[in-house]
């Protein structure tokens, strides 16, 4: 996967653009200014490391992030349309999601990785980068959070919650937070299962883009129908005296 030059930038202005409409208050200028300072480092930085990984080339963190925010809000909507509370705000979605990675980059003064000059691990490991031993060993949720907190960057509950936890259950230090048995200890919110299902269908969708032809071969064209044939198909699925079920599946 390689990206231009045009859609690192066209990426990056993503980012941007996002913080001036969601982001409200002094906290749109101190996320501006961030971004700002630090944009050519953020703007080139793969989303990991490795090629067995997700989006390891130049551009891959914030082509990552883009369909990661992008993800949050389609999935926002969705959970909406089943019935979800309104216990967080775009404000707070749209941050969680811009800075559920920021650790990645690193520190303020140190980049989190190098490219790689040893070509035996590029061609049989598939290591393209070398992360920087200069830099004191932190989780990726952990780094996103101090960063946030050097930069004097005031975030919420949610928002604390949701960064911190966006890799669910994947990260057993996530279980004090999302695998509770009582009603008061669990999320007073959705929004760290909506970070994370977005960050979970980002990350598997890269994979498909850069891997799944590899094992499968070229992708077979599949035959899309439209949602009446879907209706129509069921429908005739349906005996005559279910009208109720009918009537449901018609209003899908």
């Amino acid at each position: 996967m390689v990206l231009t030059a045009e859609q690192v930038k066209a990426n990056y202005d993503v980012l941007l653009g996002g913080i001036d409409k969601y982001i409200t208050g002094d906290r749109k200028d101190q996320f501006t200014d961030f971004y700002t300072k630090l944009d050519d480092r953020i703007a080139l930085l793969p989303a990991s490391h490795k090629k067995a990984y997700h989006n390891c080339f130049p551009g891959g963190y914030v082509d990552h992030v883009v369909r990661v925010i992008t993800a949050a809000f389609k999935l926002h909507t969705l959970w909406q349309e089943m019935g979800t509370k309104d216990t967080y705000t775009e404000e707070e979605l749209f941050v969680s999601a811009l800075n559920h990675d920021l650790g990645k980059i690193g520190t303020v003064d140190e980049t989190s990785v190098h490219p790689s000059t040893d070509e035996w691990r590029k061609k049989n490991l598939g290591e393209m980068y070398t992360f920087n031993t200069k830099i004191e060993y932190m989780t990726v949720p952990d780094r996103s959070l101090f960063l946030l907190q050097q930069a004097g960057i005031q975030l919420t509950t949610n928002e604390w919650i949701t960064i911190k936890t966006h890799d669910g259950l994947y990260d057993d230090a996530n279980k004090a937070y999302l695998k509770s048995f009582m009603p008061e200890t669990k999320p007073r919110t959705s929004l760290p299962f909506i970070i994370h299902q977005a960050d979970l269908m980002a990350s598997r969708i890269e994979f498909e883009n850069e891997w799944l032809d590899t094992f499968l071969g070229p992708a077979k064209k599949i035959e899309k129908t439209t949602k009446q044939d879907r209706v129509n198909t069921n429908l005739g699925k349906i005996g005559s005296k279910d009208n109720n079920l009918m009537d449901l599946v018609k209003n899908l």
